[in-house]
C-alpha cells in the first residue's frame, strides 16, 4: 500500500504546512518532515501560501495557470527517493549526470519532475502502471 494511501488531500497539505511550521520554529522534525522542509526552503516562492489559511483548501486547476505547490515540491521528494534508493535502477547515475551538467541537484530536479509528471499522467490517463522503463527512456534524453 502507497505511503499517503490513507490521507486524503487536506491532511497531505497540513502535513507540509506542519513540516514547514516546525522547522520555522525550530522544533525537532520527524525525518520525513525534515525532507519536507528541506524541498520547501529550496522554494521559497511558494512559502507564503504554506503559511496561509488558504493553503489546505486552495484549488489550482490546470486552467488557472497557476503551479500546484504541492504537487510540484511532492514531486521532488519523489525524485530524492528514487535517485536515493536508484529506484527505477539507473536513476541515480542520471541524476548525478544532470546535477554536474545543469550546475545542481536542484536544477536536476526540476529537468526530472518533467519527465516523472509527464510518466505518472499517462499512467493515470491510460489506467496502468508507470512504465518505468520509457521513464528512463525520457530521463536519458535530457
Amino acid at each position: 500500500m502507497p505511503f499517503f494511501a490513507d490521507q486524503n488531500r487536506e491532511q497531505l497539505r497540513r502535513m507540509y504546512c506542519d513540516a514547514w511550521r516546525k522547522f520555522r520554529a525550530r522544533a525537532p522534525l520527524e525525518p520525513l518532515e525534515a525532507q519536507i522542509a528541506a524541498v520547501i526552503a529550496e522554494h521559497a516562492e511558494h512559502v507564503p501560501l504554506l503559511e496561509s489559511p488558504e493553503a489546505l483548501l486552495h484549488e489550482f486547476a490546470p486552467q488557472d495557470g497557476r503551479e500546484n505547490p504541492f504537487l510540484h515540491l511532492g514531486l521532488h521528494l519523489a525524485i530524492r527517493e528514487q535517485v536515493c534508493t536508484d529506484r527505477p535502477a539507473g536513476i541515480a547515475r542520471i541524476h548525478e549526470t544532470l546535477s554536474r551538467r545543469l550546475g545542481d541537484a536542484h536544477a536536476a530536479e526540476h529537468a526530472m519532475i518533467e519527465r516523472l509528471a509527464e510518466t505518472l499522467w499517462e499512467a493515470q490517463r491510460f489506467g496502468r502502471m508507470p512504465d518505468e522503463q520509457q521513464y528512463l527512456q525520457r530521463l536519458r534524453a535530457l
